[in-house]
């Protein structure tokens, strides 16, 4: 059986789904649908079985995201693999590229299955039938694009067409269709030789590198040149910033797919969405009889066509009389959308950035290595965070130039460094820190400490921070 490296693409910053999906923490490390991430589904989908074998994945990702993907990973029992760090996005064709290059430098036989970690696909079973497929057609040189089979005339998809009527072999890929408008998808769907394009691919390594070396040759120098001068660094591989800043920033489809003449579609039923606006969560969230899609802290009447969310337990969100309406509730945003509109999600982004504000990126829990911190409450010359350390994990020994703190422990236990003194405080107790002592906190436990932090001072950002010390090699 040949043995596939799959490539998770895990850089995305899904601003569609606004406000869920932000670029601080992005929609695939988020429980959109299921119990899993949409990033651990994809890892929990590329394990072996008896009709495909896959080795230690690549993964593709930014600094900010790194620990996050190693966390999501070890929760389900994944061994994190390689994970290569992009300094900076650059599109999927420099990122397919890296990761081929790094495969080949371990394995030059190497057959590399791509795919991104934010989408849904419900049936495993079908979609390792497909790959076992798709490696037959790789393994003869071929570049192999999975095309989902379409079920409605849908304009938020790219398409493949084929050259001739989609069945379930493999077929040659005529061309790559850009999102249509309604009366032209409606004509490819009748016409039977279309697929909407899913981003999955499978190739050999050193075919794909031949095809950029085609179509894309000045891509590879700098490309080669950031893998080859990348560092390890803490179990991750850094790739090279300098020569990464070179990269223009281009997709697999502009890069090689639209050009490349050895194409196969491999068509593919197996359940999938890409979950690219909110539209989608709706339909694969299960709408009842009324068309109403609620989670829980939702109380809907007379609803019809609606997805109601709510993300905080101490938020109740109540739709009265709503008819095709999107309401997505979080602790610091809401939106309220037709949903006819939700494809335009990214405009409101956009906008928001424009005028400043600060919800279009960043959310009110920030995940870090050592676990993560929510802003409770913010005003003034104080701000109040609920904070979350991981058993083992430990904060950069640090002072602040601005700001003095009030630590009170909820949960666990912490080992509290406040210059020369060390002390362990449990449940209830607390400690302060005042403004330019060198401090630190850890937890030394076997379960996770929870404290509440009060910071007050003139200036409370995240950048008045000077490290000392740091497990995780912070500046």
């Amino acid at each position: 059986m040949t043995k596939i490296t799959p490539i998770i693409l895990a850089g995305g910053s899904g601003t569609r789904l606004w406000p869920l999906s932000r670029k601080s923490y992005p929609k695939q490390f988020s429980k959109l649908v299921g119990d899993h991430s949409l990033f651990q589904q994809s890892a929990l989908r590329l394990i072996s079985s008896d009709l495909v074998e896959f080795v230690d994945q690549i993964i593709l990702t930014n600094s900010d995201f790194r620990f996050i993907v190693a966390d999501q990973l070890q929760e389900v029992g994944i061994d994190p693999g390689h994970i290569l760090i992009e300094p900076e996005g650059k599109n999927t064709g420099p990122a397919i590229l890296a990761a081929s290059l790094y495969a080949l430098r371990n394995d030059p036989e190497s057959v590399l299955l791509v795919a991104p970690s934010d989408h849904v696909i419900l049936d495993d079973a079908e979609f390792h039938a497909a790959v076992n497929l798709g490696v037959s057609e790789a393994k003869n040189g071929n570049i192999v694009t999975f095309g989902i089979i379409p079920d409605r005339p849908e304009t938020g998809y790219g398409y493949l067409e084929l050259n001739s009527i989609a069945s379930y072999d493999p077929v040659k890929l005529k061309r790559f269709v850009e999102k249509p408008d309604l009366n032209t998808a409606q004509d490819m769907l009748d016409s039977k030789n279309y697929l909407w394009n899913s981003g999955i691919f499978i190739f050999r390594a050193v075919d794909i590198l031949v095809a950029f070396e085609k179509y894309t040759p000045n891509l590879l120098s700098p490309v080669k040149n950031a893998v080859e001068n990348g560092k390890n660094d803490l179990g991750f591989f850094r790739l090279d910033p300098i020569s990464w800043s070179e990269c223009h920033d281009i997709s697999i489809d502009y890069a090689v797919m639209e050009y490349a003449d050895n194409l196969v579609a491999v068509p593919l039923s197996a359940g999938w969405s890409d979950l690219g606006d909110w539209n989608a969560v709706w339909k694969e969230q299960g709408p009842d009889h009324n068309g109403a899609v609620i989670t829980k802290n939702v109380t809907e009447i007379d609803c019809h066509n609606v997805l109601l969310r709510s993300e905080s337990e101490s938020q109740h969100l109540v739709g009265l009389g709503l008819n095709d309406i999107v309401a997505i509730a979080m602790p610091d945003a809401v939106l309220v959308a037709h949903k006819d509109c939700v494809q335009d999600v990214k405009k409101v982004v956009t906008e928001l950035k424009k005028n400043g504000i600060q919800q279009a990126e960043l959310s009110t829990k920030d995940h870090r290595p050592w676990g993560w911190f929510e802003i409770l409450a913010t005003q003034g010359r104080f701000q109040v965070k609920r904070i979350f350390v991981n058993p083992g994990a430990a904060l950069s020994l640090q002072s602040h130039n601005h700001r003095s703190e009030h630590w009170i422990v909820v949960e666990g236990t912490i080992k509290v460094t406040v210059d020369n003194n060390i002390q362990l405080l449990t449940e209830g107790q607390s400690v302060f820190i005042p403004l330019g002592a060198i401090h630190r906190m850890e937890n030394p436990g076997k379960v996770p400490m929870i404290l509440i932090e009060v910071q007050t001072g003139a200036y409370l950002g995240e950048d008045d921070i000077i490290r000392y010390e740091d497990i995780y090699a912070r500046k």
